[in-house]
């Protein structure tokens, strides 16, 4: 019995008895066709229903202009081979809508009798299991074919589908190249992952160079209403420039966000959307202000020029300067903060700091690392528990961290490490902000703040369903992304100068020491410089190691040589050991591989090559185990 009559009978008996050998079918496809059974998805449509046309597509097309603007160049460059290849390709906005579609004549034709056309909607809802609805409802790249589709339209069709992802995340649409099952082939799906990941590319180029223009023309619109009370802001309501009467009333107006700008004693009076003079693309708005007449209930706070505590070395760099001004920004208030960041960056120091800086700041400051915790006794060390709550339970009972922290701070590491059952529970302590111990019955009051840190991102663990969405809202109030050491080099010399005082380390500080220092990638962050020091100070302490040989033996050559580049055998035991690679990294390892060659391992030069930032590159080697 061949695969495809295989599939069919599968098919066949999910649609009729409900039931499913889901060991025929891959997971993402299974979980798809019970999500078509539930929305009541007919699986015997043999066209797709939804179909805009005239004004109404032309509407959808302005909405995703710049959209179809950043691939138009993509898809021409691979028209020729999709002609050939007796294939098309097809550029599908975030609602599911068809924008724009090209390829093979005869390939066209097949696709206008099922409706699979320009403007018709193609999700899951509309005609059930397919590359392109799937993979807006997983946010990941899938190739579907024949009658794993749900919807008879499909049957004869092979596609394969890739999102498109902006600098945040956010989903602005898919890439799809579909055809007739006969012409099928596996490199389907590469393509599309390599052009998804080209027109990203070119967006974030876009929006960068954009965003600078929107920069330029707000310090242009400040200067101009220089004796106004004027701001301009991003689309995320970021304040990027102010008057000079703005700013030498709040010094720190710079970064904050409207409505907490508002709070030093300012309202509205008028704003306006601010339009880039190139293409009068709306990207913030101008907002002209007027100072709040006091009355005797409204008390606004004032920033005072307080001195700033820090349990660390600030240094120098713009990545870090602009953390250490959104922890200033914050640590008055009681708003809950998310701390992002990868291992060893001082996510702890960060939270110390906001709570030093807060009016809480006499209170307690507990610290509670979620990841390193056994789930069995989570629940015990966060809530506590009565006397006699469980065999083993001490005399008088314990009070849980939370109820530790009151009139003070609480900090979650590794939040994202929380169990389902736990979630529910911390999200009912910050509803309600009350805890009861196990065991007991009275709630206990807290008067506390929380901050979360964790490196992980929470954001994708929502979306695959392993966190809770209102839990992640509650607690992502003001996110606050600590840069890796990569991303703040020129720190160096002023992290090492404080770690040697404060240790009192004998280290000779000079050229010699910082350049090599500078060169490592530092996977582990300011950790790992920290053991790197002590380690230099315990080697060198008696006298028997030069510098020179000390830091050959510290740090392995950070270049590839052209004789070690990989052969295909040797990718394909790659792919072997990294089968969880998903085909866009496979794609981007690739890429990196053969940059890396071309420029002979020098790791500046292929980052250049790739038109990606160094630090990106070297996140991705780490990532990639190259």
């Amino acid at each position: 019995m061949s695969a495809t009559i295989c599939y069919l009978n599968t098919w066949k008996r999910f649609v009729n008895e409900g039931v499913l050998d889901s060991a025929r079918l891959n997971n993402r496809i299974t979980e798809s066709w019970y999500r078509c059974k539930k929305e009541q998805v007919n699986p015997y449509l043999n066209k797709a229903q939804l179909v805009l046309s005239g004004d109404l597509l032309s509407i959808q097309k302005e909405k995703n202009a710049q959209l179809l603007d950043a691939a138009t160049s993509h898809f021409a460059r691979m028209s020729p081979a999709i002609m050939e290849a007796g294939m098309m390709a097809l550029l599908v906005d975030a609602d599911g809508y068809v924008l724009s579609l090209s390829g093979n004549y005869r390939t066209l034709e097949e696709a206008r009798k099922i409706n699979f056309i320009e403007g018709v909607r193609w999700t899951e809802n509309e005609v059930g299991t397919n590359a392109i609805g799937t993979a807006l409802q997983t946010r990941e790249g899938i190739m579907i074919n024949g009658t794993e589709h749900y919807s008879i339209a499909s049957h004869k069709w092979s596609c394969a589908a890739m999102p498109i992802f902006n600098e945040e995340g956010q989903m602005l649409g898919v890439i799809d190249v579909s055809c007739p099952v006969d012409r099928s082939h596996p490199f389907m799906l590469g393509m599309v992952a390599s052009i998804a990941y080209a027109i990203e590319r070119e967006i974030a180029f876009r929006f960068s160079k954009r965003e600078l223009a929107l920069f330029e023309q707000s310090v242009e619109l400040a200067e101009a209403h220089s004796n106004q009370f004027f701001v301009a802001c991003n689309h995320k309501d970021v304040i990027i420039a102010a008057s000079k009467l703005v700013r030498n009333k709040v010094p720190q107006s710079i970064g904050m966000s409207v409505h907490e700008f508002l709070r030093n004693g300012y309202r509205i009076e008028t704003q306006t959307p601010l339009r880039l003079k190139e293409d009068s693309a709306i990207m913030g708005k101008c907002v002209f202000l007027a100072e709040q007449t006091l009355s005797n209930n409204m008390i606004f706070p004032v920033f005072s020029p307080e001195p700033f505590y820090f349990r660390g070395e600030l240094g120098v760099s713009e990545s870090f300067q602009a953390t250490i001004k959104k922890i200033k920004l914050v640590a008055p208030t009681d708003s809950n903060v998310c701390i992002t960041g990868e291992t060893g960056t001082g996510k702890e120091l960060v939270a110390r700091a906001l709570h030093e800086n807060s009016s809480r700041k006499n209170g307690p400051f507990i610290a509670l690392n979620c990841g390193s915790l056994p789930k069995e006794l989570m629940q015990s060390e966060l809530f506590g528990y009565v006397e006699g709550a469980f065999t083993g339970a001490k005399k008088r009972g314990y009070k849980g961290k939370f109820e530790q922290a009151n009139q003070g701070t609480i900090f979650l590491d590794e939040i994202g490490e929380i169990p389902p059952a736990m979630q529910v529970a911390l999200l009912r302590v910050l509803q309600e902000r009350v805890v009861v111990p196990i065991g007991g019955t009275n709630e206990i009051p807290l008067d506390i703040r929380i901050i979360t840190a964790t490196h992980r991102n929470l954001a994708e663990l929502v979306n695959k369903g392993l966190f809770r969405q209102d839990l992640y809202y509650r607690l992502n109030v003001y996110p606050i992304a600590l840069p890796s050491l990569r991303e703040r080099k020129e720190d160096i010399p002023h992290l090492v100068r404080y770690f040697c005082q404060k240790n009192n380390w004998n280290i000779p500080f000079t050229d010699k020491l910082i350049n090599p220092l500078k060169q490592h990638h530092w996977p582990g962050n300011i950790r790992e410089l920290l053991n790197t020091l002590e380690r230099m100070h315990i080697l060198l302490s008696d006298g028997r190691m030069e510098l020179n040989q000390l830091l050959d033996s510290l740090f392995v050559v950070e270049t590839v040589q052209e004789s070690d580049s990989p052969s295909q055998g040797e990718l394909k035991e790659m792919d072997d050991v990294a089968p969880e690679l998903k085909i866009r990294e496979k794609i981007q390892r690739q890429l990196m591989l053969d940059a890396l060659k071309k420029t002979k391992g020098n790791v500046t030069a292929a980052a250049k090559f790739l038109d990606i930032p160094r630090s990106t590159f070297y996140k991705r080697l780490q990532k990639f185990g190259l």
